[in-house]
């Protein structure tokens, strides 16, 4: 399983365009190419890291599925087997003036715990071949999919169950997906062997339902805690008052706003906010409390603001 961050490994931002990836590999495979560093292990190591980073992130869909899962979850579906299919990386070592004798003893020893297998991808020079890879090695997965579930910001305050349909293997699937409270957006959920299946009679792949929690009109969300303002008037700031505060739960508390509240000001609902995923804990509810100023005045309210200017108000 890789853990490995192949943009830190390259020294490139994860935007960084397929030019900008390929200058950089270019690069550090001319410092640590080990016909340059005859003997160095450390360099021989790194060269083979750098080029498990390349041939991943130069390739776009792998680059995709790494980018969703991240490094772990990539690991976990792409074995180095899979990392390197199909990369022609002779045609990459004899662009960057390369030769192929010491590149391809460096990539024979990195499948050489599965019993010497000759390997020869796509134009490649080194000697491996994926049909003895096959004979020796687990069957691959089938292909992972990804459904997005787009939840209202109420279904998500309970655990609740949601069918879904999608498309696999030219078939139609329907599958309940069980969501925990206080889920957020971007947060997946694993249904094991509910992907597509696998071509060389391996296990199913998985289905990942990537959750997208949608905006609420009154509520925003940080974290577990919930925020919304509340309008009051200028004289129930001055003296005080109680207004009725709606709960994402479909609740209304009772808020106390006391004498001289200024505008902005902000109040603290404990245990009002979202659930925590997998607690019995919860987030806060935060009122955030404005004065509202009227654009226009009858001539009794002027007199009574001309009455508090001169009372100093």
């Amino acid at each position: 399983m890789t853990t490995k961050d192949y943009y830190k490994i390259l020294g490139v931002s994860k935007s960084a365009s397929p030019q900008e990836i390929k200058k950089a590999y270019r690069k550090l495979a001319l410092q640590y190419h080990p016909d340059r560093n005859k003997g160095d292990k450390a360099s021989e190591a790194k060269f083979k890291e750098i080029s498990e980073a390349y041939a991943v992130l130069s390739d776009a869909e792998k680059r995709k599925q790494y980018d969703i899962f991240g490094a772990e979850g990539f690991g976990q579906r792409f074995s180095q087997e899979d990392i390197f299919r199909d990369f022609d990386f002779g045609s990459i070592f004899r662009e960057f003036g390369f030769g192929g004798g010491r590149s391809q003893n460096i990539f024979g020893q990195m499948f050489g715990g599965m019993g010497g297998s000759q390997f020869r991808g796509r134009g490649s020079p080194f000697d491996f071949s994926y049909d003895d890879l096959h004979a020796r090695s687990q069957p691959l997965k089938g292909q992972d999919l990804v459904y997005e579930l787009s939840l209202t910001l109420e279904e998500v305050v309970t655990t609740t169950k949601r069918v879904i349909s999608y498309q696999v293997d030219g078939r139609q699937e329907t599958v309940s997906v069980k969501v925990p409270a206080g889920i957020s957006t971007g947060k997946k959920l694993r249904l094991q062997g509910k992907g597509q299946r696998s071509p060389h009679r391996g296990p199913n792949g998985d289905l990942y339902i990537q959750v997208k929690v949608l905006d609420h009109p009154l509520f925003k969300r940080e974290g577990d805690d919930l925020f919304l303002t509340q309008e009051i008037r200028f004289s129930d700031a001055l003296s005080g008052t109680e207004i009725e505060v709606p709960t994402i739960d479909k609740k209304t508390l009772k808020l106390k706003v006391p004498p001289g509240t200024q505008s902005n000001a902000r109040f603290r609902l404990k245990g009002y906010g979202m659930p925590r995923m997998n607690s019995s804990a919860r987030g806060d509810a935060f009122v955030q409390v404005t004065i509202a100023v009227p654009k226009k005045l009858s001539k009794k309210q002027k007199d009574l603001l001309k009455d508090m200017a001169e009372a100093g108000f």
